[in-house]
């Protein structure tokens, strides 16, 4: 989905209803059919371009990647330009590991927010899910049902005609579509939207997206290009572990 794309689709969109309800019915929807698939674990591997803050320029580009597993467990290797960078979340704690060799613990909004738990909630409850995207300032007493690009799609937290708003997106098959929230980056607070887009199946009845859009005010900040996604390969929980993560292992 390109940029154009994507922002022709946030303006066309088409109200069909408007209930309050629907995000907990949509939200319950994602997580039985997680709970269906049995989902212990998933491993990604992907790559990334960073872009230029005009959004149309490649910057940098490397590559990932991610295992996760419940409960709430989430581990990252990246190689950007040669240099190796590793984040392991645990719950809601979470460390870096510099391309130095330096581990830090960080905290407050650098560290709560993985996206990829918010993508693929694994081991999560419907309340759980809705109460953590309170935090993002989405409001899940708002949301309506619409059409984008002839699929239906519950957006919650957004009235229709608030462009800016926090809100998530959902496909009732697909899952997570879109996710816009204002998130602290470098030089302030920012609107940041996320699109996800060529969803594949892994699982009867469960998607994964292999392309993910990151923008920033509007311009492309990041691209990623999923290579592939492994469900229940049996990841060991010592990748999760602190104090070896700590030690450089």
């Amino acid at each position: 989905m390109t940029r154009r794309v994507a922002i022709l689709l946030a303006l066309l969109v088409v109200p069909l209803a408007a209930h309050g309800s629907d995000a907990t019915a949509a939200v319950e929807r994602l997580v039985a059919r997680l709970a269906a698939a049995q989902v212990s674990d998933l491993v990604i591997e992907q790559s990334f371009t960073l872009y230029h803050p005009d959004g149309r320029h490649p910057q940098s580009s490397g590559e990932q990647r991610l295992w996760l597993k419940t409960p709430r467990r989430q581990r990252t290797e990246e190689v950007v330009e040669g240099q190796h960078d590793a984040r392991l979340a645990v719950e809601d704690r979470v460390w870096q590991r510099t391309a130095d060799g330096r581990v830090l613990e960080l905290s407050g909004r650098d560290g709560e927010q993985q996206g990829m738990s918010l993508i693929m909630p694994l081991g999560r409850t419907a309340a759980d899910l809705l109460a953590e995207w309170r935090t993002l300032g989405i409001r899940d007493d708002v949301a309506w049902v619409t059409r984008v690009g002839g699929r239906e799609v519950t957006i919650i937290g957004a009235r229709p005609g608030e462009r800016d708003a926090a809100s998530v997106w959902l496909d009732p098959e697909y899952g997570v579509v879109r996710f816009i929230r204002r998130q602290r980056l470098p030089g302030g607070e920012r609107l940041v939207d996320l699109t996800l887009s060529e969803h594949h199946a892994l699982a009867p009845g469960l998607y994964f997206p292999f392309r993910q859009e990151a923008f920033v005010d509007g311009k492309l900040l990041v691209l990623v290009v999923v290579r592939s996604a492994r469900l229940n390969g049996g990841v060991p929980d010592e990748l999760f572990d602190p104090d070896a993560f700590r030690r450089g292992r």
